[in-house]
């Protein structure tokens, strides 16, 4: 790698992470999680990258002697230096640390999206990162909850596992029911219902939206919840709109003494999602394992095992890619030959 040049000949490695994550951001309307993920992923192999500069580069003093004239300091890192080389050896650097195959995937994805960017953008003539093959990972499928036992689970919130019942039977129907991710669920509000076309409408990644169908389980979950929400709402001195979302906390902390809506307007986080799901489901019987996203994969699951198509399946799940959705296929053969390897006297 030779990452020296001349000072204000391309910007520095950090201004191209900064002008890369607006991008995400106001652009393609990456989720505040993504931006944090790629944040970290770029100005970790941006810090690595400039490490390995200095140490491949002569001390400074000895630059300056020879007739240099510029310090270490004053040296910026050219993004077009970087060789696929360099990126090969950052993820050896990873496996150094200890990280597993599935982190090196995840850095390597970030840097070949920055890498791509960059190159559109005119600061590189052909993208290094492209080069770079992406780490063979094991295949894990997800294990996901029979059609009984999720409705064992859905039917049975009570007060032993819910510290608000009728609002978290609701959350386990739309996640089950719906096959929302975590957070389209959170970031529901009340006129995402409609109630005419018995259907919800979802934002999901990168600003997409879909319209998902809103089952009669689901809707009679709903109106329980939103009457006992009406009345914590106007309890706490506010009209029964005074936030938008659907899904606010059970104190509802985030709503001033008017009722008005401030700060983060009670709405009710991921996290606190992922802890309700995951103490009824163990309550109940299921594996310690089980967070939000299990109900979205047992949505689509239990769909194909009962017919569904699997064009239709991507369009309910909002899959960008079929391929994505073709998991649910591969899951399920795999239970079909755990259930002939158990019961046909062939296979024994």
């Amino acid at each position: 790698m030779s990452a020296a040049a001349a000072p204000g000949s391309a910007p520095a490695l950090g201004i191209q992470v900064g002008d890369y994550l607006r991008v995400l951001a106001n652009e393609r309307g990456a989720s505040a999680h993504t931006l944090r993920a790629y944040r970290r992923e770029l100005e970790e192999f941006a810090a690595w990258i400039a490490r390995r500069a200095a140490a491949d580069r002569p001390d400074s003093s000895d630059a300056c002697a020879a007739g240099g004239g510029m310090s270490a300091a004053q040296i910026e890192l050219r993004i077009d230096r970087i060789e696929h080389t360099d990126i090969r050896a950052y993820l050896g650097s990873l496996y150094d640390r200890g990280l597993s195959k599935a982190s090196a995937a995840r850095a390597l994805a970030a840097i070949r999206s920055w890498f791509k960017w960059l190159a559109r953008a005119g600061y590189m003539e052909r993208n290094a990162a492209s080069l770079v093959a992406t780490p063979r990972l094991p295949k894990h499928l997800p294990r996901v909850p029979s059609i009984e036992q999720m409705n064992c689970v859905v039917d049975s919130v009570r007060d032993d596992a819910a510290s608000w019942p009728a609002r978290d039977r609701a959350i386990l129907e739309l996640l089950y029911g719906c096959g929302m991710r975590n957070a389209e669920l959170t970031g529901l509000n009340l006129d995402d219902i409609h109630w005419a076309n018995e259907a919800i409408l979802v934002r999901g990644k990168g600003q997409k939206q879909r319209y998902v169908p809103l089952g009669d389980a689901a809707a009679a979950a709903l109106r329980v919840y939103l009457g006992e929400r009406a009345a914590r709402v106007a309890a706490a001195g506010g009209a029964s709109r005074a936030t938008p979302a659907l899904f606010v906390n059970l104190r509802l902390r985030g709503l001033d003494a008017a009722g008005g809506a401030v700060g983060r307007q009670a709405r009710l986080t991921t996290r606190s999602v992922g802890r309700i799901v995951k103490r009824i489901a163990i309550l109940r019987g299921l594996s310690a394992d089980v967070h939000p996203h299990t109900l979205r994969h047992a949505f689509g699951t239990h769909l194909l095992e009962e017919g569904a198509d699997l064009r239709a399946i991507q369009e309910l799940l909002g899959h960008e890619r079929l391929s994505t959705t073709q998991r649910y296929t591969q899951l399920t053969a795999a239970q079909l030959t755990e259930v002939y390897d158990r019961t046909h006297p062939r296979a024994k």
